[in-house]
């Protein structure tokens, strides 16, 4: 949402795609949202999610309001908006680091999807590129970061994808195993199985 604000004309002319892209991003995440608050049986969790979208809208409604009443230029406002949008987006594409640190420690890629690390590369260099026609270091900052994060998370899951499969592949063998040894236990535990085989 913070995007959106960035790209309006009175903020910063010439964005258009930078507002209508976020706008439709914002639609679809509140859809989204929808969906979860009809469908979540968790009274708890419902009331999380309220308070969180509460808390930025009115967030955004005050970052607005500011922008547009107190600073009074485009470049300024931009500075501003521009900024806060920096630190959002950062965080955004930050959030893996600790997922990353647990394919470290595991050795294993099996919780970090692997579309879901290259659509955020994808969107990280395509954002970057439109960074630099014409150069907006508001764009660039941020998304060159998110770049390189999801290029680590690219290489991680390159580096530990045969050994995921090992992991995964005994995990099973060992599920089976143990599968096989409650089924001898419970069979041999089987009065009517023993009684069975003592008449035969």
């Amino acid at each position: 949402m913070v995007w959106v604000i960035y790209g309006l004309p009175m903020v910063h002319p010439n964005s258009t795609l930078v507002m209508t892209i976020n706008g439709t991003g914002t639609a679809i995440e509140v859809v989204l949202l929808t969906l979860f608050l009809i469908f979540c049986h968790d009274k708890r969790k419902r009331f999380e999610v309220l308070l969180i979208v509460l808390v930025e809208l009115i967030f955004i409604a005050v970052v607005t309001t500011l922008v547009l009443t107190v600073v009074h230029s485009t470049e300024r406002r931009s500075m501003v908006v521009g900024i806060i949008a920096i630190l959002f987006n950062i965080m955004m594409y930050a959030s893996p680091l600790s997922v990353m640190k647990l394919v470290i420690s595991t050795k294993s890629v099996e919780y970090m999807p692997f579309f879901l690390s290259l659509a955020s590369f994808a969107n990280g260099v395509a954002w970057t590129t439109y960074a630099f026609l014409p150069f907006d270091p508001f764009i660039a900052v941020p998304n060159g970061l998110g770049t390189l994060f999801s290029l680590a998370q690219l290489l991680l899951y390159a580096t530990y994808y045969n050994s995921t499969k090992r992991i995964i592949a005994a995990r099973q063998e060992t599920k089976i195993e143990m599968n096989l040894s409650e089924v001898v236990v419970n069979g041999n535990n089987d009065p009517k199985k023993t009684q069975q085989n003592t008449l035969d």
